[in-house]
Formats: structure tokens, sequence, C-alpha cells
């Protein structure tokens, strides 16, 4: 086909454009691998990352270009304003670590007992701050606004992203992304979860049931807690198989049930607990009826007296189709399509899902190597994965701004 001398110049400009975007990329390189290292060593827990929001505004302060609002006490944004009017977008990540003993054996292990980032999110934030360095040195070219969101407390419930919804700080921004590290997968590979749902809610209860304690040669004597919590349970697993729809995911999973100490006494009390995992609003509502009207027919048919404490937990991330043909076209381009690969809906959950309230949103993830899974006090994200990320994140921010 025969193209126009202003069609071949633009397509030409457009791969220049491309390739001085990864040379920029190659360039922080060692930035974030160092900046990984600090962070993995210096872990807090959620609503105490004081020392790693200090580090990440510095850091974002010493790019140039970007200006530093700090949205909650422990959380950062920095806000990168093009030379060119256009979009607004946003790229979060999290900087929380968990309260678990490091078993990996890394020469950069946390300094800090009891404390490590077993999810990854020291490999999030330095991502995204090599992504703000990229991008900052592209001011002058930037058509539209970028916001580094580094949130704090994804960790633990009600979660940080809240507090930075709250606060104000995110008006106008039009599209918000995320990404996040999981093992087993080929470090530096990009998974695009799909578009809809891409995680669960995080639900669950705390059950306490008051029964009538006896000896065990006289149960007529009782009320047995452990009776009427084994019925509870039991029946707790037909809501799944008989009230949710076949085929769409949910999980009932009581992974507490404590009581008695004698095995010829029957207990006054028994104590369980769940985690209730959905992934539609309606199946949500339908989960927590079902199990409310169990416990209190169960009880109730058994004479037991009960207290029921039902949590609502982070609600499933739902990704925006459009965005998810955006990054997944994106990251093919930044990264090579054989590392692009169409991932599950994740059975965790994750309170990213909150930013739904501000903007359309899209969640990835991004292939950390092998080893033990998140959470997991030997979880190994591999170094060579940083790279990767950041030239996904650069290319998914840039085309967003550009219209494509």
């Amino acid at each position: 086909m025969k193209k126009s001398y202003w069609s071949v110049a633009l397509f030409c400009c457009c791969l220049s454009a491309a390739g001085a975007q990864q040379t920029d990329v190659q360039s922080v390189a060692g930035n974030v691998v160092e900046w990984r290292h600090h962070l993995h060593e210096n872990p807090e827990l959620s609503f105490k990352e004081y020392n790693t929001g200090r580090y990440v505004a510095d850091m974002l302060r010493s790019f140039g270009n970007i200006e530093v609002v700090r949205p909650a006490e422990t959380s950062v944004i920095g806000i990168l304003r093009g030379a060119k009017p256009g979009r607004t977008v946003g790229f979060r990540a999290d900087m929380d670590a968990l309260p678990v003993q490091e078993e990996t054996g890394f020469s950069f292990a946390s300094k800090t007992p009891g404390v490590s980032h077993a999810c990854g999110h020291d490999m999030h934030t330095a991502m995204l701050l090599g992504t703000a360095k990229v991008l900052s040195g592209m001011q002058k070219e930037l058509q539209g606004t970028v916001y580094f969101i580094f949130q704090h407390a994804e960790e633990k419930s009600p979660g940080g992203a809240l507090q930075i919804i709250k606060s104000g700080k995110l008006k106008g921004v039009d599209a918000i992304f995320g990404a996040h590290v999981i093992p087993n997968m080929p470090a530096g590979s990009i998974g695009m979860l799909p578009a809809g749902a891409a995680s669960s809610s995080s639900d669950g209860f705390f059950l306490t049931i008051q029964g009538k304690g006896s000896h065990g040669s006289m149960p007529q004597m009782g009320v047995d807690p452990i009776v009427t919590g084994s019925e509870i349970v039991m029946m707790l697993q037909t809501v799944v198989s008989r009230n949710v729809t076949p085929g769409e995911m949910a999980v009932v999973s009581v992974g507490k049930f404590q009581s008695g100490d004698a095995p010829n006494v029957i207990p006054g009390k028994a104590e369980l607990a769940a985690s209730i995992r959905t992934v539609t609003p309606e199946t949500r509502k339908l989960m927590e009826e079902r199990v409310r009207s169990i416990i209190g027919h169960v009880c109730e048919a058994n004479g037991a007296a009960y207290k029921l404490d039902y949590v609502l937990g982070y609600p499933a991330i739902q990704n925006d189709a459009a965005l998810r043909e955006l990054a997944k076209k994106a990251a093919m381009e930044a990264v090579g399509a054989k590392n692009v690969f169409d991932a599950p809906r994740l059975s965790a959950s994750e309170d990213f899902s909150y930013y739904a309230q501000v903007a359309p949103t899209y969640f990835m993830i991004v292939g950390s190597g092998d080893g033990p899974p998140n959470h997991n006090p030997g979880f190994r994200a591999d170094d060579s994965a940083l790279l990767n990320g950041v030239k996904a994140e650069v290319r998914i921010i840039l085309d967003y701004l550009n219209g494509k």
C-alpha cells in the first residue's frame, strides 16, 4: 500500500518514541533493584508505613517535575503534569508488609523480626518508582497527567484505598491501573486478568454459640454447642452446592472451630469463624442471607443462643473491558507478545477494588518466578521481574494518555 509522506513520518516518529521509551526504562533497571532491596530490608506493617512513605516521597521529589501530596499519614501520591493537556491516569502500588517471619535466605532479607514483604509489595513500590522516574524525564513530551498512587495498608481491613479515596486527592482521575506479582509464572511475564470480576470479595463471620454445659454421660441436661456448630458447618456446605448458580465461583470455608477441653464434658460454648468468597454483588448478598438464616435456625432448633459478627471485607475487583484491551496491547508492545498471557480470575481479594468508586479500573499480574505462594514465609519474588513490570506500566500509561 502506498503511504503518504506524512504517514511515513508519523510512523517513524512513533518508532523513535517507542525506542526512546525502552532506552529510558533500561536506564532505571539498577535503581529499581536497589529500591526493591531497600524496601525489602525495611518492611513496615499496615497503617505504620512511616519510613516507607518518607522514602517514597523523597525519591519522587528527587526525580523532578513531580508534585508530592500525602492523602493519608502513611500514603503518597506523586502527580506528574505533562506539558500538554490531556487525560488523567492513575497507577497504584501498595507498600505495606505482613506479620510474617521471613525464610527466604535473601542477602537483603528483612531486618525487622516477624515482619516481611511476603506478598511482594516491595516489588510493586519499586516498579512504580521506576515508572515515575522514566515518565518524569518525559514531562515535556507528556500529554496529560499521571498520578502515581503509593497506597498504605492493603493487607489490613478496612484497607488504605478507602482513606485515599475519601481524601479527595484523586478527584479528576479518568482511569486507574494496578498490578500484583504472582509466583509460579515466568519472572517478568504479564498476566491479563479478565474483564468484569477479576478477583473475589473477602467476607466472613465470627460466631459464638452459647449452649449449656453438662457431663458427657448426661447430654439431656445440657445444650451441646459442638453438635450445633457441626450442623451449621455441614449446612453451610449446601449454600454453594444448592443456592449459588452453577459455574459461579463461591467459597465458604470454616477455618476455626474451638470448643471444650475434656472428652467427658459437654462445653458451654463454641467459637467458629469462616472465610466467604464471591465474585458478584448478587451472590455476595445471597451468601450473607443464607449464612444468617442457617445459623439462626440451627441454633433455635437446638435451643442454643448465639452471637454473630458478619464482616464485609473487600469487594471483587471489576475490570473495565476497554482498559483491559488497551493494557494487553500495550504490554505486548512493551515486553513482547510471548511474555503476555490471559490470566484467570484471582480467588484472592484486593482493596484495589474500591478505586472503581473513582474511575474505571484495570488490574493485572506480573509473574515473579518459581517458589512458594504469596504470604508464605519463603515467598521469593525474583528481581528479574522488575524491569518488565516497569516497561508494561510505562507503556500502558503512555498509551492511555495518547488515547490509544
